[in-house]
Formats: C-alpha cells, structure tokens, sequence
C-alpha cells in the first residue's frame, strides 16, 4: 500500500488518469472544506512512493476533481464559491479558464467519456450545468430543484446524464429529448421506494428519504447504476425497470456512504468510502448462478436483496473516507482513495477480498 499526506488539506476526491496508470488528482480543503483554500495535487507514483508533480491552490474549497478526456494534462476542479476551473498542469499556477455561473458550492465535475468535448457540473443550487470547453458561458441548465451531490454522463452514451440529489431522487436527462417543460428529464425515481417482496415475503416498510450523495454508472451494463447516501445504503437499479425497484440493496457501512464507484474491470464488482473510515468491496450478485445455494441463504438476510454481498473492507484511514476511485490499466484490482485524515493510498483491493 501507498501512501501520500496532504499536509494541512482534507480531501475530497481522488481520480486516476484516463491516459497514465501512474498518475492521480486529488481536490482537498483546508479545514474539512468548512472555511479557507482550496488545493488539488498531481500525484505521480513511482519506484520511490507518491511524489507531488504538481499542484494549484484556489482561494475556496475544492469538492472534487475530474480529468479532461481529451488533453492528458488538463483537469477540472469543482469550488465552494461556485466556481468550474480548468488546469494545465504543464502551465503556470493559475487556471487556464473558470466559469462562474452556480450560486452555491459546486459538488461535483465529471467530462463526457464518450464525446469528450463536454463536461458537466452540480451544485448545490439545485442545477446540473453542460460545458464546453471552448464556450464562455454554459451550453445547457438541468434544473433538479435539490441541493446535487453527484452528476455524471452515462459512460455508453455522451447525450444520457444522470444525477443524485438531497431528494433522495435519481433522475436521468437525455439532452436529445425536445427541452420542453421537463427540461430533459426522462426518468425520477425515488430512491427510497422498498423493493418488491419475493414469492412468498412479506411486503417491506417503506424507508424514509435520505439524502443521496453519490451513484456511479455500471460499466458494461449499460441500464445499471449505483446509488449510495445517507441511510448508508447501497443500491443497484436497472432503469428498464426503475419502479419496481432496486435490484439490489447492499447494507454493511455504520455511517453515510460518500463515494461509490463501478470496476472498470467486472461488471458486478463496485467500491464505496464512506463516514465510518472504511472502503469496501461488493459485488451485486449479477455474477452468481440463480441456483446458488450461497445466493439463496444470502437472500434468507435482514435488509439483502438482490444477492448481492460485501467482499472486503479496507480500514487503514482514521477520518471520514471522501473519494475512491479504480485504476483503469493493468491488474483488475488497484485503487486509490482519499479522506479528511489528510492521507491518500494507492492499494490492490484484491488482498482484502474473500
């Protein structure tokens, strides 16, 4: 395991390169993110540990940090003062562009895998912002009237985007749809909605709504998401069949989760930080045989559904873990993560998994 501090700055958020395996970003705050700067650091990882390449300071928090997809040296960086800023990092300390226009902290940044020339932005504002690199002012406002934590365009299409709000709502926008009065949208689904009884259950009890603060897009099956919040549950959807509910539902963490983030590697395997200090491993299930015997007593659990279950847990941070993001190259199980202890560590998830 490797292991970089952030010395005086809390983090947020931690993304590997889509063009390097030995590179990494992370947007960190000083003072939990609750008052002063911003800094978000190019971490290099060599034969000699994590070496700092580079790194810029802003002069508010900074909430989270996504790579270009199409210039290998640029990133983006969400701020508390409402601000989208684009790095060089082969450039001079300032941004090479910002864009100005939430009126609260901005939650998350995320670029088009598949166009890659557009990105998007959330806020707590209520709204999701599209982007072009090249315009001055935003292409699109996605109104979601809820303060968004995450925001993301569907790695299979560059027209789907998706987003997790405090109304414990998902919803998905499709930007070829007419903008009429619903402003894209094309789907909402609560969240909290109890998933269908199996044969012979008993119906469940509605679950309150908790926020939901982070959700991520299945790599290789392209109608299945992640959600994750507050209530400190994971969930799996598949959006052919939003009302019926979850597909599975993944319980294991003791406080909200912050992060959850699909393999790029196997199409059931997620990650997910959260408050109680841990990372962990799941799979969803998706993997196993419907027989299962495993599968059925894990289905016989209190709150399990879907067959789903939790793999391993990495508890090496002491504060709230923030981000966790997978390594695209090589073997199918590095990662890295960030959290307000001030430490980010690179790790292979595959030596805590059983």
């Amino acid at each position: 395991m490797l292991e970089y501090r952030t010395q005086g700055y809390n983090g947020y958020s931690v993304k590997y390169s889509p063009f390097f395996d030995s590179r990494i970003a992370v947007a960190a705050s000083a003072n939990f993110g609750l008052v002063g700067n911003g800094r978000v650091y190019v971490l290099g990882l060599t034969e000699q540990g994590i070496v700092a390449e580079k790194w810029f300071d802003t002069q508010d928090s900074l909430y989270d940090v996504a790579w270009s997809e199409a210039h290998e040296n640029q990133l983006l960086t969400a701020g508390g003062d409402g601000a989208v800023k684009l790095f060089d990092m082969t450039l001079s300390e300032f941004p090479v562009q910002s864009w100005q226009e939430h009126a609260r902290e901005v939650f998350a940044v995320h670029w088009n895998l598949v166009a890659k020339d557009s990105f998007l932005s959330s806020s707590w504002d209520g709204t999701v912002k599209i982007w072009s690199p090249n315009a001055a002012a935003s292409l699109t406002t996605l109104p979601t009237h809820s303060c968004t934590y995450s925001a993301q365009f569907s790695p299979h299409s560059p027209s789907i985007v998706s987003c997790v709000s405090s109304d414990s709502h998902l919803r998905v926008f499709d930007l070829r749809t007419p903008a009429s009065a619903a402003n894209h949208l094309t789907l909402s689904v609560p969240i909290h909605t109890p998933p269908k009884p199996r044969m012979g259950a008993a119906a469940s009890v509605g679950i309150p709504p908790a926020e939901a603060l982070t959700h991520d897009w299945n790599k290789y099956r392209d109608t299945v998401l992640a959600t994750a919040g507050v209530d400190r549950l994971i969930r799996t959807w598949d959006i052919r069949a939003p009302h019926s509910g979850p597909v599975a539902v993944l319980p294991g963490h003791e406080y909200a989760v912050r992060r959850v983030s699909w393999s790029p590697h196997l199409s059931d395997i997620l990650l997910s930080a959260s408050y109680d200090m841990t990372c962990r491993v799941w799979t969803d299930g998706s993997a196993m045989g419907v027989g299962s015997t495993k599968q059925d007593n894990m289905l016989d659990a209190p709150m399990v559904h879907g067959g789903g279950r939790e793999m391993g847990v990495m508890g090496r941070h002491t504060e709230f873990v923030t981000g966790v993001d997978w390594c695209m190259f090589g073997a199918e199980g590095w990662c890295a993560s960030t959290g307000w202890d001030e430490r980010v560590m690179v790790w292979d998830c595959r030596a805590i998994m059983q």
